[in-house]
């Protein structure tokens, strides 16, 4: 069975009277400025139901009284007081404006078990029926360490992540945030990456089925792209002595690694020399899943540019990801080949269990590269695969642990 009960504000009200009746009344003697009727207190559900009783209005910035109240629900809350039955509109109306709740007779039976009573839980019933406060809490040790408890807290490679991108602002580099899905003149042409290069086979990235191809940017860039991969064109180069196709460079794929958002941002008009700039990119390539890779990671790239830049600057950035960024206590450099840079280096690292490990690739921008992207100072570039080098700092030695959904591994992160 179902019973009605008055809320605490339906007893106060009970008590004190209605708020839109008591506006009414003190209108009686005459308008009055809002700034008095605050003085009233609950104006704000005064003036609501008062208005939509048509009591009472604003005019002129005073409240003015229309008519005075007749029959209020203040008679329904004397009649739930003493248990009586009110109409069913009445009590959805009072239900509605929280001055009265519904209480079953089996809550209230069971809540009426616990009165007097010492408790170590408040439970449903207690709270609805009031009646927890007839009961005696029993005292609560908070000294004691018993059962551990896991707060709600950041998946540990999300805030790694975030770690790198802060430690790279805090250097002064500038993030720029590229596009899961790219033309291969991003991925690959503009990159001096001929379109005859194996890296662009079907068995090393994938591509869209549809749509197919997507819109090339700034003719003149890409004618300029174009005459560099055949015949070199300003560079000093000879190219690579073949036609090339702007339909292939057309071709959507999604992002096969973090450098194709290095072009874009040296073509920007947002590019200012001397910079810094970086980006965390997902990438997507066709690959065997194992402890070291997968089909889909993150990488960290990016570049310096302006003058007087070298080698060794850029062997001293990879140092500072491999020590400072991850944590590794021995690093090495070994000598590299990429098409868009000239000299090249690859950077490992030595896994306390995995033993060395690659997680960098980078170089000095080809000037077949920059050239006609429009810059014309030295660029030096590199690429981090962030998932490995958040392998040293988490202390894990199986890549796919960090999407992993091991409840014990995340909470003791």
């Amino acid at each position: 069975m179902v019973s009605l009960k008055l809320t605490e504000e339906g007893k106060k009200y009970l008590k004190e009277g209605l708020p839109e009746k008591r506006l009414a009344e003190l209108l009686e003697k005459g308008p009055i400025s809002m700034q008095d009727a605050q003085k009233l207190g609950n104006l704000s559900v005064a003036l609501q139901w008062g208005k939509k009783n048509g009591w009472v209005e604003i005019k002129d910035g005073k409240l003015v009284l229309l008519k005075k109240p007749g029959k209020t629900i203040e008679d329904y809350l004397i009649k739930i007081s003493k248990n009586e039955n009110i109409p069913e509109n009445i009590e959805k109306l009072l239900i509605q404006r929280k001055l009265a709740k519904e209480e079953r007779e089996d809550e209230r039976k069971r809540a009426e078990g616990f009165i007097g009573k010492e408790i170590d839980k408040i439970t449903p019933e207690l709270i609805k029926t009031g009646l927890w406060k007839e009961t005696k809490l029993k005292p609560y040790n908070v000294e004691f360490v018993g059962r551990k408890i896991y707060p709600g807290k950041r998946q540990p490679y999300n805030v790694f992540l975030d770690f790198v991108r802060r430690k790279l602002v805090e250097l002064g580099f500038i993030e720029r945030r590229g596009q899961a899905i790219t033309q291969e003149f991003w991925n690959f042409d503009a990159l001096y990456q001929p379109q005859g290069h194996p890296a662009r086979d079907w068995t090393d990235v994938y591509r869209l089925k549809y749509p197919k191809k997507g819109s090339l940017p700034d003719p003149k860039l890409v004618e300029r792209v174009k005459a560099t991969h055949e015949n070199g064109w300003k560079t000093g180069s000879t190219g690579w002595g073949y036609k090339w196709d702007p339909e292939k460079a057309a071709q959507l794929l999604p992002v096969a690694h973090d450098t194709a958002v290095s072009p874009k941002t040296l073509a920007s008009k947002e590019l200012k020399i001397p910079g810094k700039y970086f980006q965390i990119v997902r990438c997507y390539r066709p690959d065997v899943l194992d402890a070291t890779h997968l089909v889909e990671f993150n990488q960290v790239g990016g570049f310096i540019v302006g003058e007087d830049l070298n080698f060794r600057n850029l062997l001293g950035i990879l140092e500072m990801f491999g020590k400072e960024f991850a944590g590794a206590k021995e690093v090495k450099f070994l000598c590299d080949y990429y098409p868009f840079t000239e000299p090249s280096v690859q950077l490992s690292a030595k896994h306390p269990e995995l033993g060395w490990i690659e997680f960098a690739g980078a170089g000095i921008f080809r000037e077949e590269l920059t050239k006609p992207l429009g810059v014309d100072y030295p660029v030096i570039a590199w690429g981090v695969g962030v998932d490995r080098l958040a392998m040293f700092k988490l202390g894990i030695k199986d890549v796919r642990q960090l999407f992993s959904t091991d409840l014990k591994w995340l909470r003791e992160q």
